[in-house]
């Protein structure tokens, strides 16, 4: 009977014994574990970006064109405007001193970097490197639209973007090359028929659409997820840049064959206008510029740029076209200011205004308002001995970015919409006798001026 009673007591204490250690692991499971998994993930959650291949690709890359000296920075939209958020946060971040991914982990298939052609030394070397460390590299280049104005020139290949991959992240290198009116330029991404499409998800990248240009901008290096990466010294002004960055070349093989056709004309007195018209043009930038109200290039100077690809001698004016709503008060003091005397005012703020300065040489400057309804845009035109009024009728544009005479101006992206409302399908032919109030097919009269308002909107100096 004891032997019997000390087994059962032995029983009853291994059973007691296992339910306790089921307990112990049930409680540590279900509560422990919880509880300390909760500061466990929040400390290992900070560094789980780190371990990133994303984030290593990134590190990668920038270890690699710092070792190697290629002049890039960074223009990632998402990144720049998150950096553009947090930016004395940034600013005050060194390198290593952060403890959490907050930019470059953020989930995305494309990390855009810029690179200053230039600048760029080793060009070969790198790309041999890249290939070394893992990376995949694509290389895509097309023709250089600087020198379509040289024959003998006119083909030559440059690189206008660089795609590496690394495992599932892939770098977009932006090549930015430096163009005569000091601004930087980028090409159109297009595919050629050997590249395999697949490679990355192209539709998805944010550059390459179509070619861009931006202003230069200034740089400073700072410190994003503990990588020492450059960075445009105003991100905001850079990412407004970015949506209205759309560049389009002259037509220098369609120029080429009009003074095959027509001779250009190299007078002396020619070759003064269009120094004055330069001049005058640049000025005329300078001062709106400063005021900060956009313009771009109209009449029979936009008709000169797409159809000639500089100023036409016989027109004896620049003429520029400006939104009414950017026009801003002190406009004519500025031009003032600038040794560009009022010639005269037409119109008012309402309605048809139009102002035109006096350059030197007897070449002036016009500036035409133009005003938008629901289907068009149009200026206005005053005749001063009459009091009569016209408009001129345009399909409704956009502006791009072009270079004409070394400067990065506006034009009508739809260029040829523009211009033939304007002058009509036979623009390619020159016309040195011009009737504002009849030649052009966009015009109509619009009415008088009362006789009451006269002093108001028809002012000549």
């Amino acid at each position: 009977m004891s032997r019997i009673n000390k087994n059962v007591v032995l029983a009853l204490l291994t059973l007691t014994s296992s339910a306790f250690l089921l307990f112990q692991l049930y409680y540590y499971k279900h509560y422990l574990s919880t509880k300390n998994g909760a500061g466990l993930s929040k400390s290992k959650g900070s560094r789980i970006g780190f371990d990133s291949t994303q984030w290593r690709a990134l590190k990668k890359f920038i270890m690699l064109t710092s070792s190697q000296n290629v002049p890039v920075f960074l223009i990632d939209p998402l990144i720049l405007e998150l950096i553009n958020k947090n930016f004395e946060q940034v600013k005050n971040t060194s390198r290593g001193s952060t403890s959490e991914c907050k930019f470059f982990c953020v989930p995305r298939d494309f990390t855009v970097f810029a690179l200053q052609y230039h600048l760029w030394k080793n060009e070969e070397g790198w790309f041999r490197i890249a290939e070394n460390m893992g990376f995949q590299c694509l290389k895509i280049e097309s023709k250089d639209p600087r020198l379509d104005g040289i024959d003998s020139l006119s083909g030559t290949e440059i690189p206008l973007h660089y795609i590496c991959k690394l495992a599932t992240h892939a770098i977009h290198l932006v090549v930015f090359h430096e163009r005569s009116g000091n601004y930087l330029w980028h090409g159109h991404l297009r595919l050629k028929r050997h590249i395999d499409r697949k490679f990355v998800p192209f539709r998805k990248l944010q550059f390459g659409r179509y070619p861009g240009a931006f202003d230069r901008p200034e740089l400073q290096q700072v410190a994003v997820d503990g990588l020492e990466v450059l960075i445009p010294k105003d991100p905001m002004h850079f990412l407004e840049e970015i949506p209205h960055s759309r560049f389009i070349e002259c037509r220098y093989k369609e120029a080429r064959a009009f003074f095959q056709q027509y001779l250009d004309d190299n007078t002396v007195e020619a070759m003064a206008f269009r120094k004055s018209a330069k001049e005058l043009l640049q000025l005329a930038a300078k001062t709106l510029n400063k005021l900060g109200v956009q313009f771009w290039l109209s009449s029979g100077t936009c008709l000169g740029w797409y159809r000639q690809c500089n100023i036409i001698p016989y027109s004896r004016d620049v003429d520029l076209g400006i939104f009414i709503q950017d026009y801003k008060p002190d406009i004519i003091l500025a031009f003032q200011d600038a040794g560009l005397p009022l010639k005269h005012k037409f119109g008012k703020v309402e309605d048809s205004l139009e102002l035109s300065f006096q350059g030197k040489d007897d070449v002036k400057l016009d500036i035409f308002f133009f005003y938008e309804e629901t289907d068009h845009m149009w200026n206005g035109g005053t005749q001063a001995k009459t009091g009569k009024k016209f408009k001129y009728l345009f399909p409704k544009f956009t502006l791009c970015w072009t270079e004409f005479v070394d400067m990065k101006v506006h034009v009508p992206c739809e260029t040829i919409e523009y211009i033939e409302a304007n002058y009509g399908k036979t623009w390619k032919i020159p016309v040195k006798t011009w009737d504002w109030k009849h030649s052009p097919p966009n015009v109509q009269p619009n009415g008088i001026w009362p006789i009451s308002e006269w002093d108001e909107v028809i002012q000549l100096y």
